[in-house]
């Protein structure tokens, strides 16, 4: 079993984050902006079609809603 070394551990992690691209500040807002975007919509589709799909069954079925 390999010798773990808790100070090289730290060292090579800092070494790996300082390799990272970060997003700037506008690219962390636009995609978050983004997200909610999509989400919103995807939302209002499925309760459009929540809304039809029980209507129609309740139509089939004989039932009042």
């Amino acid at each position: 079993m390999a010798k773990f070394n808790l100070v090289t551990f730290a060292q090579e992690t800092k070494r790996e984050i300082a390799k990272v691209t970060w997003p700037t500040q506008r690219e962390t807002t636009m995609t978050t902006v983004m997200i909610v975007v999509m989400a919103l919509v995807a939302g209002l589709f499925f309760l459009c079609v929540d809304t039809a799909l029980g209507f129609a069954v309740s139509k089939v079925l004989g039932m009042r809603s």
